[in-house]
């Protein structure tokens, strides 16, 4: 008896699970079946198209005068690419110092540190743009590029809990054998933080990728837009607006950190469990 009710709970259990999976799953659905109809088809309320329009795709692509859309995934790749690599390498480097090393007034930067996590970006946004337009920085990538050589709070953080974790005891061995605070952060600290370091590249790129706000503040010329860029540009306020092309290229620009958060799920899962549970 006792048996047939565990079961039928289970059962119970895995029905509701799975509504509520259908029910977030719907706007996907709904997502990718926009993606292939006209515009006159999106006002009916159905899920698929009568009508497959694949050339949604081939259109959306070529749609913007002199620019196909590969030039926009280069730029936006070779954008967070660099502001990644950046991210991981300063936060770490910063990370490192606040884990393992001593120096005056360690606490109180450290809560500066975390202090800056809960300002809005809406507050330093004016500062920013005049210090940069300040030094001739607008229209370029480099108010994009520079802040992430500081490594990022909320990165920095995450690092500093995972680092922690890690027994001083491999240092004082490191020491020993004539090892330099660099060489045991790079040989000894940096290979043991694997999984911290794959949730910061993928947050990072995420972010990156996603970010709408900063380009559209710094970047004035068509040839240096990314991807959220260019999608906007579909969006056109005198002519009508071609929702099919536009929803199969937002589509396809979701790709790249679906790809990579799939390949890299099982570091980033161990690096958000693993930094929660110790420190």
């Amino acid at each position: 008896m006792n048996r047939e009710l565990t079961w039928r709970g289970k059962w119970a259990t895995h029905l509701v699970l799975l509504g509520f999976s259908l029910l977030m799953f719907y706007p996907i659905l709904w997502w990718i079946g926009a993606s292939f109809k006209t515009t006159q088809e999106l006002a009916l309320p159905t899920l698929f198209p009568t009508k497959w329009m694949w050339e949604n795709y081939r259109d959306g692509w070529n749609a913007l005068p002199k620019y196909t859309f590969t030039y926009f995934f280069l730029n936006s790749l070779k954008l967070n690419v660099a502001t990644t690599v950046l991210h991981v390498a300063a936060a770490s480097l910063v990370a490192f110092g606040f884990a393992r090393m001593t120096f005056p007034f360690k606490n109180m930067w450290f809560s500066v540190l975390l202090l800056t996590m809960m300002l809005p970006n809406q507050v330093t946004l004016i500062p920013q743009y005049a210090m940069f337009h300040s030094f001739n920085w607008i229209n370029t990538y480099l108010p994009l590029l520079v802040p992430s050589a500081m490594g990022g709070a909320f990165f920095v953080f995450l690092l500093v809990q995972f680092i922690r974790s890690i027994p001083r005891e491999l240092d004082e061995s490191a020491k020993i054998d004539g090892c330099s605070w660099f060489g045991i952060y790079w040989r000894i600290v940096m290979p043991l933080t694997k999984p911290a370091l794959v949730t910061v590249t993928i947050f990072s790129f995420l972010w990156g990728w996603d970010d709408y706000f900063g380009p559209l503040i710094y970047l004035n010329s068509v040839e240096l837009y990314t991807v959220p860029l260019a999608l906007r540009m579909f969006i056109d306020t005198q002519s009508a607006v071609a929702w099919g092309q536009l929803l199969a290229m937002s589509l396809v620009s979701i790709m790249p950190p679906v790809l990579i958060f799939f390949f890299a799920q099982k570091h980033f899962v161990e690096g958000i469990a693993t930094t929660g549970l110790k420190g």
